[in-house]
């Protein structure tokens, strides 16, 4: 039980160590680090006054003290802590980064990119592979030419989209067979073959994952209406596990013949 409860206040320690190298800046925590440094009889009471800037700061400090009363932690092992947590927390946001992309209707609260925007960034971003999963797709000009630049700097592209119902799909146009002819360097796949349990199933994702390390999922299809006017939303993801495991997933479906290349 005693050892339980000392593995629980030292949680609780490092709990707040984390809050305050992921809500204080780099500059700020380093300070504090050198003045934990410098206390005495580990009188964590004593933090230094320029500490407490702020309200929010002030908090967390006072948060930090009330989390060290009831722990052996000496100054030198906590300076040691808060440096390496800001290290970690600046490591970690620095290799994955996720923002809110937001097509539709604006405020002047919130600012967000758009969806178009977001997709020419993954797009433009490939250097190597570049895989496009949608329901349909209708000429958007931006798009196709960023695609065709893609293709122009030997980019792999790769689709997967709804096939017409003429193949097994649910949409009445071949969106597959106009992309043949509009972007001809593209290798398209579809899911035209499935078992009697998925026989109703549509490709309904709608992601972009370029070279393993940007990917965008969204709920919007490429179309005009997507990238102007309905209100969509996604998460453009850079860096991290995500758009790796996404490409993955792609290439999963083709190595095990879900999808076949047309």
């Amino acid at each position: 039980m005693r050892l339980s409860l000392v593995i629980n206040k030292m949680n609780q320690l490092m709990d707040v160590v984390v809050e305050l190298a992921s809500n204080v800046s780099p500059e700020r925590l380093e300070v504090i680090a050198e003045d934990v440094s410098s206390i005495a009889l580990n009188d964590f009471s004593a933090l230094s006054s320029r500490n407490m800037n702020t309200p929010a700061v002030r908090q967390l400090i006072q948060k930090l003290c009330d989390a060290l009363e009831c722990s052996k932690v000496s100054a030198p092992e906590l300076a040691g802590m808060l440096r390496g947590a800001s290290y970690a927390y600046i490591k970690a946001r620095d290799e994955v980064a996720a923002e809110l992309i937001w097509s539709g209707p604006r405020t002047p609260i919130v600012s967000t990119r758009r969806t178009e925007q977001a997709l020419l960034e993954v797009i433009d971003s490939a250097e190597s592979q570049l895989f496009i999963v949608s329901f349909v797709i209708y000429k958007v000009p931006l798009i196709f030419n960023a695609i065709e630049a893609a293709l122009r700097r030997k980019v792999s592209v790769s689709m997967l989209l709804e096939s017409s119902n003429q193949h097994g799909g649910s949409i009445s146009v071949d969106v597959i067979g106009k992309i043949k002819v509009d972007l001809p360097g593209v290798s398209l796949y579809w899911w035209n073959e499935k078992m009697d349990d998925l026989i109703d199933a549509r490709v309904h994702a709608k992601v972009v994952v370029a070279d393993r390390s940007k990917s965008f999922i969204s709920s919007a299809n490429l179309t005009g209406h997507a990238m102007n006017k309905n209100m969509e939303a996604g998460v453009l993801i850079t860096g991290g596990m995500v758009p790796a495991t996404l490409q993955d997933q792609l290439e999963a479906l083709i190595t095990t013949g879900v999808v076949k290349l047309v």
